[in-house]
């Protein structure tokens, strides 16, 4: 009686470990061979010979180590020997056959390698001992099937998503949309996969189409609506008079199958569409990218670009192995050695519960559950070694997809997310099945992940899954900016935070971490999330963590610090993030992972408390601030014109106005705003402070744009603007100091390492796009041009897409300056400074954007910073700071001591008066 393909496939994987150290050609090639042909049920006695002798070339007698008349020549070498060799051999001996006697197939092994030589079609199958399984049906000429055309395949890659979204497109555009098309998807994706990974026969569901529907694509639908019943009914209960392909599906169910949908309709380019499909390789799909690219089949935007949101299986242990993955691998280390504590620790693995409740395609779901497959793996090859034997894989195997739950609000991506789940529990069954010898295929599906199609702010988490029962919540939830979310997506947010305060300004992720504070009140269940980094910069992390900390007394466990995110796809996202773990109860286990360089590799520090900012210091809330903590010149934003335009000018622009109207020139100054000051260009504009009316009288052209702008003004909706066309020689406001300024641009670059800061004097009149500092000195220049001030800046201000936007309010008159610094101290700081303004000046054509633009930036520049930093470094303390997660714990520690008594009293800290620039 023919074995049925699933006997074949344990028999291989049994076969591939008994002669896993197989190795030499004289005493173990006729027992190998005997044990190859029983993985077939053929008796090697009644179909071949061993040994067999015939005549060579050249006359010489030679011996073939196994020959089937007309079916197979097989030639064995000791491991690691010339395979090119033996196949030549294996020819030379084919001469001496008479024509009944000539093999189809020449097998050439060394025990751990295979090469199976088709003759008649002049191709050569290669494969190593332990993928055996996955390569039995190209013997199924031994069992008298027909022989197969195996048409080679593609890897899994964008080619797919391409593909399926060609049928996705087309299918649309007949009218077959909505729910059904993406139900249909999800099946067909699942039938791809599975024929290429043993859930189905190799290349099955290619044969049925090809073999089963015409050519024009007329009959496929239909086709597919038998196979969807089918592989949906157990084969006790399939009609008897079935056809035979039809019947040799297996029986699938897991509710993938249930729902009848609509037929649909194909024509010939769709049904080569698919059949392309079935082209390409599936079982080499990654599992941290298949998600994505299913999902990016539904969007032809995507489908262009992607992966670049998806989360990168790199980033996703960034994040669970500090949350659990770590530590359960300690409890396995510690019971490595005991079998009893094995099976405790396999137990608990058993009932671990998790949830991502933005789920989308799963990734997260995916990752997690495969570590926690081989976690398991682990467990079993240790109670293997201890000595405990296992004679039905299938009993061991405790951990299932449906300890994971997910909720997610587009329904494509949450069936995705189900069978993502199914495909990679298959591949770790896979993995099993090969170390222990038996097959085990997790046929039919009876449990599922549990995904909710579900939006996650407006649905009780409880009701997916009970916190009772969860152990950990997991997940990426969606990147929204305030500025652009929906207004639906802001009246979320602000009901999540019960109208506090400031809400209104928070991102869209953050709802997903005040829901999460909620949920796990009064548990031990553990939350991280990846998340931008906007959410502990800038006015958004008081408003967040205030009620995160206080409210709902969460603790922070872990944290990566700023990260720039990264994936495995093309067009990676250009987005800055941090992950932050954390609980409802503290622990003394807590850790920061510091980037020195957010493209680079994490280090870890052990810390006491992690706050808001991921800082190790104390559990503080950095609010606006109208004065500084420190005895300090008080800074304040630029000038703003509200002219429309009437008042600036270009170079060339000034120049023709002059021309026209010489009177003119003496009230142009420089205007100087954060675009001209960092390119080194000139901009001018009409400065009317003060002016004499009589000379105003007599610049016609200058009235007529004084009549302009208050016309502007006067018909404004703006209440404030009507009012000031009663001024109309004025600028809208004007902050313009009497004294020399510092500048600093409001807006830079995150690629800058320092914000480039200047001074000027009272004649330059400084926009709105900067803020000034009058009277400042070198002493102020030198501290805020140094590395201890950017760590500030980077954590304390908002962001523009990812640049900075420097705040008065937040960092500025928050910053700790050194507290009383020596004269010493103050003159190294004030010579360094000048030092770096000497270096700009080097450069009298280069822009400040192009000196400090980190590939071209001028090494006496570098240099002149590096001096800057030591120095404003050992005016706060005399050790040196070795990173920006030691210099932020340092200036935490300091604003604290500031602030001590500024709730009940303003008492700036005192710093000393210092020299101006030269």
């Amino acid at each position: 009686m023919t074995l049925s393909w699933n006997e074949i496939k344990d028999r291989a994987l049994k076969f591939s470990k008994e002669w896993a150290d197989t190795s030499n050609e004289e005493a173990d090639a006729k027992p190998f061979l005997v044990e190859f042909f029983n993985v077939f049920g053929i008796t090697s006695k009644r179909v071949s010979t061993f040994e067999h002798r015939v005549k060579k070339l050249d006359d010489k007698d030679g011996y073939i180590d196994l020959l089937w008349k007309g079916t197979i020549l097989i030639e064995m070498k000791s491991r690691g020997k010339n395979l090119d060799k033996a196949y030549g051999q294996a020819i030379d001996y084919t001469h001496g056959l008479k024509e009944h006697e000539l093999p189809k197939y020449i097998l050439i092994s060394d025990f751990e390698n295979f090469r199976l030589h088709d003759l008649e079609e002049t191709k050569t199958i290669e494969f190593k001992l332990n993928d055996l399984v996955n390569n039995v049906q190209h013997f199924g000429y031994l069992l008298g099937y027909q022989k197969k055309v195996y048409k080679e395949q593609d890897p899994a890659n964008i080619k797919a998503a391409e593909l399926m979204g060609k049928l996705h497109d087309r299918l649309e555009e007949i009218g077959y949309s909505g729910h059904p098309l993406e139900v249909y998807l999800v099946r067909l994706l699942f039938c791809l996969f599975a024929e290429d990974t043993t859930i189905f026969e190799k290349q099955q569901f290619q044969e049925y189409i090809e073999q089963r529907t015409i050519i024009d694509g007329s009959d496929l639908a239909a086709k597919l609506q038998e196979l969807f019943q089918v592989l949906n009914t157990p084969k006790d209960k399939r009609f008897k008079n079935l056809d035979e392909q039809l019947a040799a599906f297996p029986y699938v169910n897991g509710k993938l199958f249930e729902e009848m949908l609509p037929t649909a309709s194909f024509d010939s380019k769709m049904r080569q569409a698919l059949l392309d499909c079935c082209y390409i390789d599936w079982s080499k799909i990654s599992p941290a990218i298949f998600g994505s690219m299913f999902q990016s089949v539904m969007n032809p935007k995507e489908r262009r670009n992607l992966g670049a949101h998806y989360t990168s299986e790199t980033n996703i242990l960034k994040l669970i192995k500090p949350l659990f993955l770590d530590e359960l691998r300690k409890e396995f280390d510690a019971s490595r050695a005991s079998a009893p504590k094995l099976r405790e620790f396999h137990k608990k693995l058993s009932t671990l519960k998790f949830l991502d409740p933005a789920c989308g395609c799963g990734n997260f779901l995916v990752i997690t559950y495969r570590e926690l497959r081989l976690l398991e793996f682990e467990v079993l090859k240790a109670l293997n070694k201890s000595g405990q034997t296992f004679l039905d894989v299938s009993q061991i195997l405790w951990i299932n997809v449906d300890q994971f739950s997910g909720i997610e609000y587009e329904e494509f991506p949450a069936r995705i997310a189900e069978v993502a789940m199914w495909l990679i529990d298959h591949q770790m069954n896979m993995l099993v099945s090969s170390e222990f010898g038996q097959y085990f295929i997790r046929l039919p599906l009876k449990k599922s992940a549990n995904i909710a199609h579900a939006d996650a702010l407006e649905t009780d988490w409880e009701n997916v899954v009970s916190k009772n029962e969860l152990s950990y919540i997991i997940g990426n939830p969606p990147f929204i900016g305030s500025k652009i979310m929906k207004q639906s997506q802001r009246d979320q947010i602000v009901k999540e935070f019960d109208n506090a305060d400031g809400s209104g300004v928070l991102d869209y992720v953050t709802g997903w971490y005040i829901k999460a504070a909620k949920y796990i009140q009064h548990t031990k269940i553990k939350v991280a999330f990846v998340s931008t980094n906007s959410i502990v910069q800038g006015e958004q992390t008081s408003i967040l963590w205030g009620q995160m900390l206080n409210k709902y007394k969460i603790k922070i466990h872990f944290a990566h610090r700023t990260f720039k995110w990264s994936n495995e796809a093309k067009g990676n996202a250009a987005v800055y993030c941090v992950i932050v773990g954390f609980a409802n109860y503290d622990t003394a286990n807590k850790s920061i992972f510091e980037y020195e360089d957010i493209k680079g590799e994490a280090h870890e520090l052990k810390a006491k408390n992690i706050n808001p900012y991921l800082v190790d210091a104390k559990d503080i809330f950095i609010g606006k601030r109208r004065k500084p903590i420190c005895n300090v010149p008080e800074i304040s934003f630029g000038s703003m014109p509200n002219d429309g335009g009437n008042f600036l000018f270009t170079d060339e622009e000034k120049n023709e106005f002059v021309a026209k109207e010489p009177k003119s020139e003496k009230f142009f100054k420089p205007l100087i705003s954060a675009h001209e000051f960092l390119n080194g260009h000139k901009r001018w504009c009409l400065w009317l402070k003060n002016a004499n009316p009589t000379e105003l009288k007599d610049a016609k052209l200058i009235t007529e744009r004084i009549e302009n702008v208050r016309k502007l003004r006067a018909e404004s909706t703006r209440q404030a603007t009507q009012k000031l066309a009663a001024f109309p020689t004025l600028f809208g406001e004007d902050r313009q100091p009497e004294s020399d300024y510092v500048l600093i641009p409001l807006h830079s670059s995150e690629n800058r390492k320092y914000i480039p800061i200047g001074f000027f004097d009272k004649n330059s009149i400084v926009n709105n796009s900067c803020s000034f500092i009058p009277n400042a000195k070198l002493y102020h220049f030198g501290i805020l041009m140094s590395s201890i001030h950017m760590s500030w800046v980077k954590n304390m201000c908002g962001r523009i897409k990812s640049d900075y936007r420097y705040s008065n309010e937040l960092v500025y008159n928050n910053y700790p300056f050194p507290d009383n610094p020596s004269e010493k101290q103050v003159k190294a700081i004030e010579t360094a400074a000048q030092k770096l303004l000497d270096a700009r000046q080097l450069f009298p054509n280069s822009s400040l954007a192009d000196l400090y633009d980190p590939l071209t930036m001028p090494p006496a520049l570098v240099k002149a910073h590096n001096e800057l930093d030591k120095a404003v470094d050992l005016a706060y303390r005399p050790q040196a700071f070795t990173s920006e997660a030691n210099r932020m714990e340092f200036l935490f520690g300091l604003y604290e001591k500031y602030t001590a008594d500024l709730f009940t009293k303003e008492k700036p800290k005192k710093t000393k008066p210092t020299k101006s620039i030269k």
